[in-house]
């Protein structure tokens, strides 16, 4: 199983990030996590610049996106949004059929933030058939390191959790393409 994980956050020490990476490392043998960390590398979206070739970083990201067999989406809030950076990566997507029937979850690193979390969820249903509502993770890892997030990530509270997330996720997947 082939799970793109995307930051969307576009900072360099991203605590969402730094999660996903977290969870990359201590994921089951059978699922594989990629971290998408570059959102804030994708040029401004325009429908002008949608023909072909791509951008280079565009391209690469929607790659990525076709190679896997679900994706995970964890966003920080600024003010009460969706981060600038994630949005435009999601509205590079939207003319595509990679998302549309990729199966999504979002996984998230704070105690707060759902008004964001509310407005990802509008998005991502929007674009894709197979946004998995009740998928869903929330850990408490704001202020920390990256290195003391792993460290939290490992705790067996923690690592249950985040298993329980991988394999609902992975049998999520596993259903979805077999009923395509």
């Amino acid at each position: 199983m082939k799970i793109l994980a995307i930051s969307g956050s576009a900072r360099i020490n991203s605590t969402n990030t730094a999660m996903l990476r977290a969870i990359q490392s201590i994921a089951p043998a059978n699922i594989e996590i990629s971290v998408f960390d570059r959102v804030g590398e994708l040029p401004v979206f325009s429908p002008d610049l949608e023909i072909l070739p791509l951008p280079r970083q565009v391209q690469g990201f929607i790659d990525a996106i076709a190679r896997s067999d679900g994706l995970i989406v964890a966003s920080p809030e600024y003010v009460r949004s969706i981060p600038a950076g994630l949005k435009n990566a999601i509205d590079w997507l939207v003319s595509g059929a990679e998302i549309v029937h990729k199966p999504i979850a979002l996984l998230h690193a704070s105690h707060r933030g759902d008004d964001m979390l509310a407005n990802l969820r509008t998005v991502l249903a929007t674009v894709s058939d197979r946004f998995a509502v009740d998928i869903f993770l929330r850990l408490h890892l704001m202020k920390m390191e990256p290195a003391e997030i792993l460290g939290a990530m490992e705790t067996p509270e923690n690592r249950s959790k985040v298993e329980a997330y991988l394999r609902a996720l992975a049998l999520f997947c596993m259903a979805e393409r077999e009923s395509a």
